[in-house]
């Protein structure tokens, strides 16, 4: 599926098309990228009986010491057995620091850059797996992972996940849905 333009308006979409893809595969777990919250509560309705891992910016990332996604949001999320990862950018980090520095261009964010040819959300769909994986929170086996361009979800992979330390074992079996134009 292709939607016109990215944005949170294809967040109703975008999840219902993962859920039901990966109803299609059975397969047992997803990923979602969410800053406030919001489109995790949303992912929690439509991915029942998935085990769901949400994924947040880390500490710091717009504001010193500032979480993005508000405290009693997260507790409220976690009390429902889902766990929510807040890490640094799998795909920026501190090359991003270094970069913003000292200037030039960094392998993370090459390959980054790389994966927006097929738009941010894309990008975050990826992103956010290595993160969920870096924490521990995923199995190993293919997964539903979600991301967006912005706000709300635009884009929805099946996807072998891996760590960090492991990028390039990462296979991204299909594009469920993305936005064509970016």
């Amino acid at each position: 599926m292709y939607f016109d333009k990215p944005g949170e308006d294809n967040t109703h979409q975008t999840l219902a098309l993962a859920a039901e893809r990966a109803g299609q595969l059975q397969l047992k777990e997803a990923v979602v990228a969410s800053t406030s919250g919001e489109t995790a509560y949303k992912a929690i309705e439509v991915f029942k009986g998935i085990h769901l891992t949400v994924v947040t910016y880390h500490c710091g990332f717009k504001e010193p010491f500032t979480n993005q996604m508000p405290a009693d949001v997260r507790k409220d999320i976690e009390v429902r057995g889902i766990p929510v990862v807040a890490a640094s950018h799998a795909l920026s980090g501190v090359e991003r620091s270094v970069a913003q520095k000292h200037g030039g261009i960094y392998p993370a964010l090459l390959i980054a850059d790389v994966l927006r040819l097929f738009g941010q959300g894309t990008k975050v769909a990826v992103e956010v797996a290595l993160m969920a994986a870096d924490a521990g929170t995923l199995s190993g086996g293919d997964i539903i992972s979600i991301g967006g361009s912005g706000k709300g979800a635009d884009a929805a992979l099946v996807l072998k996940p891996a760590h960090q330390n492991n990028l390039f074992d990462m296979r991204i079996r299909e594009i469920v849905c993305k936005p064509r134009s970016f």
